[in-house]
């Protein structure tokens, strides 16, 4: 799997568990990527449904990705504090300039103060019978599911304290570097 570059503008591709597309992000410029993990970020990016409706993103976000995790983190950065909206996933693959993962419809929105809700169980429930989720997919889900819980209540990864600033410092310089170029 050959890797985009720091710098690099992708494209971010979420699909359901039949194939069918769910949701494309046009513009997501990459601050970190290896085999393992890819970051990103994006502010106002053209956001495109499976049904063609399009909308813009309202905030500022740093996105991670992991290749061996089943779950991504978008971190929303709102006057208030930073939100977390945390899909439950298949691991990213990067393919043709494109990141792309199955949404598993579970997600987790974490608070400024760290507290945090799970979503989307009826919707969950729903597309597993429709699409036939094998039941080793549900197990890996829901264990899934405890690991970020986890890493939430324990600051890892994007819940470190000094994630956030580390990388919008890093897309604020690549920004900068970018508009120069230009």
């Amino acid at each position: 799997m050959a890797l985009p570059v720091e710098g690099e503008t992708i494209q971010i591709h979420s699909y359901k568990h039949n194939g069918n597309i769910h949701r494309v992000w046009q513009e997501t410029m990459v601050l970190k990527a290896t085999k393992n993990i890819i970051i990103g970020a994006n502010e106002k990016t053209l956001v495109t449904e499976s049904d063609g409706r399009t909308w813009l993103t309202r905030e500022p976000s740093i996105c991670y990705f992991h290749a061996e995790h089943w779950f991504n983190i978008i971190c929303m950065l709102r006057e208030d504090g930073v939100y977390y909206y945390c899909n439950i996933s298949s691991p990213f693959v990067f393919d043709n300039n494109c990141l792309k993962y199955i949404d598993y419809d579970l997600d987790v929105k974490v608070f400024p103060d760290m507290s945090h809700a799970l979503l989307d169980e009826d919707e969950y429930e729903q597309h597993k019978l429709e699409m036939n989720y094998p039941e080793v997919i549900d197990k890996i889900l829901k264990r899934n599911v405890k690991t970020l819980v986890s890493w939430i209540e324990q600051r890892r990864g994007p819940f470190a304290p000094d994630f956030i600033e580390s990388w919008t410092n890093r897309y604020m310089l690549l920004s900068e570097i970018q508009a120069n170029k230009e």
